[in-house]
């Protein structure tokens, strides 16, 4: 049973603060959504849990080891997987091979062959294509070979940056649908996200961040509801 903990956090980067005094708590098993429009900052927030960009104040602590003594490397190692926005597969190598490259060390080295078989069995569409390049996959593939990517790692926490950017509907629908399979499992889950009507329907809390700073949080129903959601991000009356 792990649990991610961050405390009043403060992280940017040049001289200026981008993030400031976040406070955010994600239980062991638990599906947590960071919602806010673009710029608000969401993105340090994952790059903050990973070690790309490093703290100003406060602490980042997971389970009851502070990250900020930990290598980028260890974190991924210590059971936080990541699906960054944007992929960043390796667009000439094939599926097999992006899914590999993430499974080099430790538990997930021992246990590749069984992680392969998981991922082809949660994305049957990789199967067929694992011998592809995967920069010749639409735009739904190569998420799917991201999450599976992340999932090879034997993460206990799957941060997903933007996981709906650019896909069709029909194509979240059914990467939203793995994910909650994956959830049910036992997985924890931070979803980070612009669609916030989507997201606050696929967890169980969720965190509004505006211009940096955590201005709402509440149960995912919650803030369904709230007047602030329904005017500012779901275009409903308040």
């Amino acid at each position: 049973m792990t649990r991610l903990t961050l405390e009043r956090v403060s992280a940017g980067y040049g001289k200026a603060d981008v993030i400031r005094d976040i406070d955010l708590v994600i239980e062991s098993g638990q599906r947590v959504a960071l919602i806010g429009s673009n710029g608000a900052g969401k993105s340090t927030v994952v790059k903050t849990i990973n070690g790309l960009v490093p703290t100003r104040q406060g602490r980042v602590v997971w389970g009851d080891e502070e990250l900020g003594r930990m290598k980028v490397s260890d974190r991924t190692r210590a059971g936080i997987g990541t699906v960054p926005e944007g992929r960043l597969l390796f667009p000439d190598c094939t599926v097999t091979e992006n899914l590999v490259a993430a499974s080099t060390f430790g538990a997930a080295k021992q246990h590749r062959e069984e992680g392969l078989a998981r991922v082809y069995d949660l994305f049957p569409r990789l199967r067929e294509r694992a011998g592809q390049r995967a920069g010749t996959l639409s735009g739904g593939e190569q998420q799917m070979v991201a999450i599976g990517r992340a999932l090879m790692t034997r993460p206990r926490l799957l941060v997903l940056d933007e996981p709906s950017i650019g896909l069709a509907p029909r194509v979240v629908s059914e990467i939203f649908e793995i994910l909650g399979t994956l959830t049910r499992a036992g997985l924890s889950l931070l979803l980070v996200e612009q669609n916030v009507q989507l997201s606050l329907r696929s967890v169980d809390y969720a965190y509004l961040l505006q211009q940096g700073e955590v201005v709402l949080q509440g149960p995912s129903d919650t803030l369904l509801e709230s007047p602030m959601v329904r005017a500012a991000y779901l275009g409903l009356p308040a």
